[in-house]
């Protein structure tokens, strides 16, 4: 009989095998010897491919679509035949989105409740989404479909990250059968930490290299391999680039795209209210609604800005380049669907933005986000000095730019806050597009009202293939699913509202909608971590946004604008109850906002050492914690060989801050990249020797700082094969390196001296590397194609604390790990 594969079996997944149990013949040769043909799993007829596609850190009013200034052609086409979905949410925040999306779980319901790296032990911030929420990748392989992932994948674990796993919570192992991407909140556009499945690969060294273009190559090759070898077999592609989260990179022939745009040329104020208007003329947002107005954002006008409005400019034109270059890689996949004939039969689900529009790059921008990512505040004349010294510099991979929380707060029009704020929309509606030819009818311009949110994709999805709910996935019983298909909007503009009650929350920022009104109160601002109130002396707020199957005598207060808290307190009172009860539902509870306990729950490696073979490659969070205090990095070598050789023994970090030991003209050199503004360098005076025997050569830096990211001593040594002990090398008085711009080795002082240090971090996608160097070059000495190979063996390198660190202010420390979503 044929395998058992009925729509009803498909709730247990994989879907059972059913052996054969009829008769059976001694001879094949027998007529009667004859046996079902095996039939491959395949979803119900008529499933549709799906695209899923998903933007990052873009505001709700930023792209074409939903009223912004900024080119969307890709976006603005699909919606021209297809649907816009004004009320759409996320959850503030990109890992916690990215959860939600793929399990249909609200982010707390699977241990989601914040970014990976501020995991806690309570069961809604472990970041370990549980195997009781299977993926909808995972679901759709398991009947039928390929499936595959291009991007960003920021919902694994901080501790598996490394070389050694497990892989558990990695995109091959959470259902797709190809992942191409970066492991990361966000990666370097030109020297991005890539993965093929689970194998680290280098990135290619080719002078147009970019990574946004990269994964849409990749995507389109998937694509024409897997319609040429499985023509029936319907995929799910999970489109994910990154981008337009910072670094605000850009190819160089996108860098003047919106070059003195007049848009721009008059600030952000002026910039929400020509976005407002054109949201209005769309139809996104009602005539009388009200651009909601945030009194914590600086003026355009503002004094602090004199004498870098220019440079400011030049910031949101960079940024509004990297989206439209985004959206029109978008358009290459689907020009390949096109091409291919394949758009009728694909649902397009074009999601743009996991949460609100930054405000991360402080309220002028930064040249380097590493700067806040350390949480160092500079003092506002040397912030601008910065910024207008290396404006140039802005978009290309010379810089790691950001843009000011102005620009944010704009991109965001018509509502108030950004990332990270989900009790406002700025945080968390996003604009929603849905394409799918013949099964759409659009009625008014196409827009939808109903309140959607990000965990009813998934179960739209299955309805949309014709696929149950599973019950049990990999022999494991699965909680249900919390989200609520809105398929039926597709052909029903007016369909009844189907998500009645939400609850938003994020770093304490609290919020529950429910049939029309919001209750919301803000605990915390993006840019403020050192003044968190006590949860009871929070301040609610009400509003009536949206008037959902009542007779009402307020009027519609679409943006948050109008604070109904005083007239109507018993309301108030309702909801924030009600809070209370959908929030211990799904484990939003505890509410934490201890810093220090959150940050003790970091997993730095055991002990005091760390053992990398030659070609290791470790991802920063599983290095062992060298930050402001003393150690040293001991390597087993022979060699180096050749001719004055050069050659990387150990690395970590990139070109915006880390340190490594290498070999420079058969010197044994040292070099601390400091935030991408300062290099300081330490060179040993004799050459070491091409042995043919291993010998032992050590860095040994002593923090001399009291406080963190001050700096330290530094000394060279090495132990000849047949020496008891180190013996120190004599160091060059001014190591003159190359050309480099940024040498900041001092020449007023004895050698070896570094006078500052990363307090917090280097970078959030930071690999340590031993051999060899790859990526973001550290320093000009790592620049280039495959130069900087050690020209002899490391048998191995070590790193050892040898001191106890200085005391890492809290604040600072979340504020860098905040920032990195």
């Amino acid at each position: 009989m044929p395998l058992d594969r009925d729509l009803l079996k498909r709730e247990i997944l994989p879907i059972p095998d059913r052996p054969y149990v009829g008769p059976v013949m001694y001879n094949a040769q027998d007529p009667a010897s004859h046996f079902p043909p095996i039939e491959p799993i395949r979803p119900p007829s008529k499933a549709p491919n799906v695209l899923l596609i998903l933007l990052d850190d873009v505001g709700f009013g930023a792209a074409e679509p939903f009223g912004g200034v900024i080119h969307t052609p890709t976006a603005k086409r699909l919606a021209e035949g297809g649907l816009r979905f004004t009320r759409f949410h996320t959850t503030a925040l990109c890992s916690p989105t990215r959860a939600a999306l793929m399990t249909g779980r609200n982010p707390h319901s699977v241990g989601m409740g914040c970014i990976t790296e501020l995991y806690t032990d309570a069961p809604g911030y472990t970041s370990m989404i549980p195997n009781t929420a299977a993926s909808i990748a995972k679901i759709l392989r398991y009947n039928g479909y390929s499936t595959a992932h291009f991007g960003k994948c920021h919902e694994v674990p901080v501790w598996e990250t490394g070389p050694s796993g497990p892989f558990d919570h990695w995109p091959t192992y959470m259902g797709f059968e190809k992942f191409y991407g970066f492991v990361a909140g966000e990666t370097n556009q030109f020297y991005p930490t890539l993965y093929d499945g689970t194998t680290y690969i280098e990135t290619p060294h080719d002078g147009d290299y970019h990574l946004t273009t990269d994964l849409t190559n990749q995507t389109i090759k998937w694509i024409e391999q897997q319609k040429a070898m499985a023509p029936d077999k319907p995929f799910f592609i999970y489109f994910a680039p990154g981008a337009t989260h910072a670094p605000h990179q850009i190819p160089d022939d996108w860098l003047d795209k919106y070059k003195d745009n007049e848009n721009f040329a008059k600030g952000w104020d002026e910039l929400r209210e020509t976005i407002c208007k054109k949201q209005k003329s769309l139809g996104v947002i009602p005539e009388d609604a009200e651009a909601a107005v945030n009194e914590d954002v600086p003026k355009w006008d503002d004094e602090m800005f004199d004498g870098i409005r220019d440079s400011l400019r030049r910031e949101m034109e960079l940024y509004a380049s990297f989206l439209q270059q985004t959206d029109e890689e978008v358009g290459r996949v689907i020009k390949t669907l096109e091409d291919l004939h394949l758009m009728d039969n694909t649902l397009i689900i074009y999601i743009l933005g996991d949460n609100g529009a930054s405000a991360e790059g402080t309220f002028m921008g930064t040249f380097n986000e590493m700067i806040g990512f350390n949480g160092i505040q500079k003092p506002l004349d040397e912030q601008k000095t910065i910024i207008k010294d290396n404006i140039d510099k802005f978009g290309t991979k010379e810089a790691y730019n950001h843009y000011a929380i102005g620009w944010a707060q704009a991109m965001c029009t018509p509502y108030k806050w950004t990332k990270q704020v989900a009790s406002f929309f700025g945080g968390t509606r996003n604009g929603m597009i849905v394409h799918w030819p013949g099964h759409i009818d659009r009625g008014d311009r196409g827009l939808r009202h109903q309140f959607t949110y990000v965990i009813d994709v998934l179960p739209t999805i299955l309805e949309a293939a014709g696929l149950p709910e599973p019950l049990s996935v990999d022999g494991v019983l699965q909680m249900p699913i919390e989200g609520t298909s809105f398929l039926r909007t597709f052909k029903e503009q007016n369909a009844p509202e189907f998500r009645t009650t939400q609850y938003f929350e994020m770093f304490g920022n609290r919020g529950i909608y429910h049939n029309g009104w919001t209750a919301v109160t803000l605990h915390s601002k993006p840019w403020d971590w050192e003044s968190n109130p006590d949860y009871e002396k929070d301040t609610w707020e009400l509003y009536y946004t949206y008037p959902w199957g009542e007779e009402s005598t307020h009027e519609v207060d679409w943006t948050q604008a109008n604070n109904l808290a005083q007239r109507e307190p018993e309301r108030l009172a309702q909801l924030k109850k009600l809070f209370e009860i959908t929030a211990a539902r799904y484990n939003v509870f505890p509410l934490n906002d201890e810093k220090t306990e959150r940050l003790e729950q970091s997993p730095p490696p055991v002990g005091t050492k760390q053992k990398y073979v030659d070609g290791s490659f470790v991802s920063d969070p599983c290095v062992i914690n060298n930050f402001n205090r003393s150690f040293m990095i001991t390597a087993k070598i022979e060699g180096p060989h050749g001719d004055a050789p050069n050659g990387v023994i150990l690395a970590r970090g990139n070109d915006f801050g880390g340190f490594g030991l290498y070999v420079k003209n058969a010197r044994l050199t040292y070099v601390y990249n400091y935030l991408g503004l300062e290099r300081y360098y330490v060179q040993a005076e004799p050459l070491l020797l091409p042995l043919s025997e291993a010998y032992e050569v050590r860095m040994k830096f002593t923090y001399t700082g009291t406080d963190t990211g001050e700096g330290g001593r530094v000394e060279l040594l090495v132990k000849w094969p047949r020496d008891n002990d180190f013996k120190p090398f004599p160091l060059v008085p001014f190591p003159a390196i190359g050309e480099d711009p940024l040498n900041y080795t001092p020449k007023d002082m004895p050698p070896g001296h570094i006078l500052k240090t990363n307090p917090i971090i280097f970078n959030v996608d930071a690999f340590l590397m031993v051999g060899k160097k790859t990526g973001g070059p550290l320093c000009p000495d790592f620049a280039g194609s495959g130069n900087n190979r050690f020209p002899g063996k490391v048998h191995w390198a070590e790193i050892e604390l040898t001191g106890e660190p200085a005391k890492v202010s809290p604040e600072h420390r979340l504020h860098a790990l905040e920032a990195i979503q």
